[in-house]
């Protein structure tokens, strides 16, 4: 029996050369021998080389790529299955996706003391950037107002239904001051569920109308909130820039303490960083690829010019990632970090099965966290995305381009599993799963959501917010037999119009099961269900939401949940709204409003629903909670919500085990 080969490593630095063998940590002291200087140099040596497994070690430094790393079937076939690409021990390695911005000359302008570094290559209209990164940070492009949002007054078209968006609108009296360069401005306008970036066409002060060369989504509506984008005039903030495309010039005002001298400025020129291509229509997979505490960072990408609207229907789901992965199978991504992007962070693309994203930091994001699948229905097995698991994950404080872009999206795939993750600070919803509107045919089943710790979605923990609407800690869409979601903590979750909920079946979910789920400090409702079949909502405790405790929308002709054994407390009369009818089973449920006045669901009050079959069992008692203020929604053993067989259970574990 042949023995296994020994595993070969290859080196690469910041420092390395192309043109060396790369089986050195270091250069030689003549400089004829080190490490190589790409990675994708490496994966060329180990192709020209014999099967064998492979490390690709990575020093550490910035590695500004000039085109994403591209990893093929070929590539994992000459490893063997076995190919890692991990940080040199004891070192961050940094794979960029920027350029570095030198030549900063200091000026006035505009009345202010300004830094200016001239940009050719925008200029010729070559490179265009919506972020830079200075000394570290994130920086501000020119945004009127500095802080908050301006409301739209009224629209001035009308359309043939929601559907159909606008190419302008009326502000208030007052909102907007002379701007004299409109060319590379934009307007950010948030509506229903989706921002909208418009770039700016005109601006009429006498009719004070703005006017876009793109059209909104969906029909805009008054009381919309919005800002303005890259205005010269809007550079008012230290910390904050303007680019003009025809000067060629980046515009900044520094922050206090930082020196022309010394400044490190970093603008995203690539959109990806990291392409794993295989063919699972053929059977080729890219598998048994590792990355191991690698820092990914500084992607862009922008709508389309010849696309007509100012986004997409739901979840930006249109924006690619920084790492994109397709027909990869049995592959990791274990204690990275992906930051300072302008996209998602990673997408599990079609054909990905069985592959791992574990113990990794997703942060300052343009759009969301991880996307897993696809919008569209594959047939062929081989290229259906499933089995894959995201664990002990930190995602938060995402959707600086795209506010509606999600911490953790499943489109159209089964079998996943989210356990243990803390996912904080969007603009909407927490967790995705589905992409079927309605009860035809879906591939989402089956999908495990468990112990994960899911906070300030739609509200900011800054603050911010609510900007959009329609949104949940959870969102789930189309038929999901077998999807669980259990034992997870959702808290302070805010929509703007409506739909701050915790857990939320939207259309057409149905065979999922939520229990064990704490959910408090909700604007619109701890659950909602819009229409569904079959669910089960059992053993939660819901708290403190704002409008209302629990909403059921769409009244049908078949069983559309059962709600049994739940803890619901509040402080409003309202803890049951929409839509309600007989095909709702409700039981064994514990309700309580803090000042023991009267509870309504819809119209009714609570002996008048139990009069109608439904709470037959429950009772109207105070839980006996041991400190809900502080978060502590722990039963007292004398609570009366074990008598209805209501079972203890522990969040305290829920959220990534593994801190940023």
């Amino acid at each position: 029996m042949q023995a296994p080969a020994q595993p070969r490593i290859f080196y690469v630095a910041s420092d390395g050369n192309d043109a060396w063998s790369g089986k050195l940590v270091a250069p030689n002291r003549a400089r004829t021998d080190g490490p190589v200087r790409t990675v994708q140099r490496a994966l060329q040596l180990m192709l020209e080389s014999d099967p064998a497994p492979t490390e690709i070690r990575l020093r550490g430094g910035v590695h500004f790529l000039r085109e994403p790393i591209t990893i093929t079937p070929e590539h994992t076939i000459k490893a063997q299955n076995r190919l890692t690409l991990s940080a040199y021990e004891g070192e961050t390695p940094v794979l960029s996706g920027g350029r570095g911005i030198t030549g900063w000359k200091q000026s006035e302008w505009n009345g202010k003391t300004v830094w200016v570094a001239e940009i050719p290559a925008v200029r010729e209209g070559k490179w265009y950037f919506r972020q830079l990164f200075v000394n570290g940070k994130r920086t501000t492009r020119a945004r009127y107002p500095t802080k908050g949002y301006l409301q739209v007054e009224a629209l001035l078209d009308s359309t043939p239904d929601w559907f159909q968006g606008h190419t302008r609108f009326r502000h208030r009296t007052g909102d907007i001051p002379t701007f004299t360069a409109l060319e590379d401005g934009e307007a950010l306008v948030f509506n229903r569920w989706v921002e909208n970036r418009l770039p700016l066409k005109a601006i009429n002060p006498n009719e004070r109308v703005l006017s876009f060369g793109k059209r909104s989504t969906f029909a805009l509506q008054e009381g919309d909130l919005y800002c303005l984008e890259n205005l010269p005039e809007a550079l008012d903030a230290p910390g904050e820039w303007y680019l003009s495309r025809a000067e060629g010039k980046l515009y900044y005002l520094p922050r206090a303490g930082e020196r022309i001298e010394t400044v490190e400025a970093i603008a995203p020129a690539l959109t990806q960083l990291v392409r794993l291509v295989g063919s699972p229509e053929q059977g080729r997979y890219v598998e048994g690829v590792r990355f191991q505490g690698i820092v990914f960072c500084h992607t862009e990408w922008s709508l389309p010019a010849e696309m007509e609207t100012g986004g997409f229907v739901q979840a930006a789901f249109g924006v690619p990632a920084a790492v994109y992965a397709e027909g990869a199978r049995r592959c990791a991504f274990i204690d990275c970090t992906v930051e300072q992007i302008g996209t998602y962070a990673i997408e599990l693309g079609r054909g990905c099965q069985y592959n791992r994203i574990e113990g990794c930091t997703v942060r300052d994001l343009g759009a969301g966290g991880i996307k897993i699948g696809e919008p569209v229905i594959r047939e062929d097995p081989r290229e259906q995305t499933f089995g894959n698991t995201v664990q002990d994950c930190v995602i938060q404080d995402g959707g600086k381009l795209f506010a509606s872009a999600i911490g953790v999206w499943i489109g159209q795939s089964y079998s996943n599993r989210l356990v243990h993750n803390t996912i904080s600070d969007f603009y909407y919803t927490g967790i995705s799963i589905g992409w079927t509107w309605g009860y035809t045919q879906s591939l989402a089943g089956g999908n495990l959501v468990e112990l994960n710790h899911v906070h300030h979605i739609g509200v900011r923990s800054n603050g911010d917010g609510p900007v959009l609407s329609d949104m949940g800690g959870i969102y789930t869409l189309g038929i999901q037999q077998g999807t669980v979601i259990r034992n997870n903590l959702w808290h302070d979750i805010a929509g703007y119009r409506y739909g701050g909920w915790g857990i939320y079946f939207d259309e057409g979910s149905s065979g999922i099961v939520a229990e064990n789920n704490l959910v408090y400090r909700t604007t619109h409702g701890g659950f909602h269900q819009h229409y569904g079949r079959e669910n089960l909502v059992r053993n939660n405790i819901f708290a403190y939401a704002r409008d209302h405790q629990i909403q059921a929308s769409r009244p049908e002709n078949h069983l559309r949940f059962t709600f049994e054994r739940n803890i619901v407390v509040g402080r409003g009369a309202q803890w049951l709204a929409g839509g309600i009818d007989g095909n709702l089973r409700f039981d064994y449920n514990l309700y309580w409003r803090e000042d023991g006045s009267e509870l309504r669901f819809g119209s009714d009050d609570f002996a008048a629903w139990q009069a109608k079959g439904l709470d037959t069992h429950s009772r109207v008692a105070d839980p006996l909670f041991e400190n809900p203020a502080a978060g502590d929604f722990r039963l007292k053993p004398q609570s009366p919500a074990f008598a209805l067989g209501f079972k203890p259970f522990d969040v305290s574990q829920a959220g990534a085990r593994r801190k940023p």
